[in-house]
């Protein structure tokens, strides 16, 4: 029998010519993935980084990674720059990397510690207020007060930073850090340390990273160190879990059950909140049970350190799960946090940033070992990137269609719906 192929779209043929966004968002069919150019068009990507990106609370960095005064990052979001920096009140800010001389990039490395931030061109000199102290051979008048770094909207939540490049920032972030800061606090973000920070590009469209960490419909035969602890049945309502995996259900219920009666006793919160799709700073965060000892991300679920987070007084307190649109997740345990950071770099290309963090008390080699602390998470991040590589390989072929979502991808569905309101809000604007 002889079959015809469906007949491509010109949309579908020309991946870097100039798209009409617009039409593209109204063409979405729910309940399927986005087409093609939302992964691929350098002006979607552009649109992306202007309109979705800059207007919404970013994930960038723990304070741990900027304890003392003067530690500095510096942080890319497409053709931005951000200066993270402690200032001499201990205060975290956030500038612009940008001199108000001629725009010159002021800091060009990745981290470290600075008494003043000077510029390297011509010599501008700010505190680490943002004020400018020093400005050679300027006329008489020039007054330093009207040019010091141009501010960036910053929010610590229970130890997170987060910042938004927009000129007015999302007020609803608010009601979030409300929500999600009563779980963080028994983890005490503030009494940690940087144990291990691994960055990985991937070679994908960062809504291709946000969507595969969506969903754990492909964890099952995707990431055999990850579901030794992490319930494959993850997404799936209770009445549509596979005969294969009621097992692992069973365990997940009584975990669940036990999870929650420690959680009763110590006033910690645990039930889930979400809110992916409705409000412009989406989320969602749940205290869950694990699999195996249920203590930690290892291959038996035990204690990956020694030294518990904070003041808690037992390892086996499942894993709070937090998720943030548009750019990260996090996994908070008793002994260790792990934070994961979307960096957008072009359209094909993404950093995905990760960072373990410790007690501040704990010591390498007495209360953990790196590679064991991290390896369940590295092998899992690696195994993503081929994935994430793959669908943006798939996505670029002329022959592709969206097709349907699984019941259990339901978040991925949250993640694109919001993804096109914010689309929508950048093009009303």
């Amino acid at each position: 029998m002889t079959t015809t192929a469906p007949s491509t779209r010109p949309d579908q043929v020309d991946r870097i010519s100039q798209v009409d966004l617009a039409a593209l968002v109204a063409r979405r069919e729910p309940g399927r993935p986005l087409e093609s150019p939302f992964y691929t068009s350098p002006d979607v990507f552009a649109a992306d980084v202007a309109g979705v990106l800059a207007h919404t609370w970013l994930f960038v960095a723990t304070e741990a990674e900027l304890r003392e005064p003067g530690d500095f990052l510096t942080v890319e979001v497409g053709t931005w720059s951000v200066i993270l920096v402690r200032d001499d009140d201990e205060v975290v800010r956030a500038f612009h990397n940008v001199c108000r001389h001629r725009g010159a990039r002021i800091l060009a490395e990745r981290a470290g510690s600075v008494g003043n931030i000077v510029c390297g061109y011509h010599r501008w000199t700010y505190a680490a207020d943002g004020s400018l102290l020093h400005a050679g051979d300027q006329p008489a008048g020039f007054d330093k007060s009207c040019f010091g770094l141009r501010p960036v909207h910053l929010r610590v939540v229970a130890g997170l930073v987060f910042v938004c490049l927009a000129p007015e920032a999302p007020a609803d972030f608010e009601e979030v850090a409300a929500v999600v800061a009563p779980y963080l606090l028994p983890h005490q973000l503030h009494r940690t340390k940087v144990a291990a920070q691994v960055d990985l590009v991937e070679e994908a469209n960062w809504k291709l990273v946000m969507e595969n960490n969506r969903e754990c419909y492909h964890c099952e035969g995707g990431h055999p160190e990850l579901i030794c602890t992490f319930f494959p049945t993850y997404g799936y309502a209770e009445d549509a879990i596979p005969a294969r995996l009621r097992p692992a259900h069973e365990r997940y219920l009584r975990a669940e059950a036990e999870l929650e009666r420690a959680c009763e006793e110590r006033g910690m919160p645990y039930r889930a909140v979400e809110d992916l799709q409705d409000r412009v700073s989406a989320f969602r965060v749940q205290r869950e049970a694990l699999d195996g000892a249920g203590e930690s991300y290892t291959l038996d679920g035990r204690s990956a350190s020694g030294r518990l987070l904070g003041d808690l007084d037992s390892p086996r307190l499942g894993r709070l799960s937090l998720h943030t649109q548009p750019n990260a997740w996090f996994h908070f345990l008793a002994d260790h946090a792990v934070t994961f950071s979307v960096l957008p770099l072009s359209a094909e290309r993404t950093l995905v940033r990760t960072t373990w963090l410790v007690h501040e008390d704990a010591e390498e080699g007495v209360d953990y070992d790196v590679d064991h602390l991290t390896h369940v998470w590295r092998e899992t991040n690696e195994q993503d990137s081929v994935f994430c590589a793959r669908a943006q390989q798939g996505v670029s072929s002329p022959a592709y269609l969206p097709g349907p979502y699984a019941a259990s991808e339901y978040q991925v569905d949250a993640f694109t719906t919001w993804y096109l309101d914010r689309v929508k809000e950048h093009l009303a604007r």
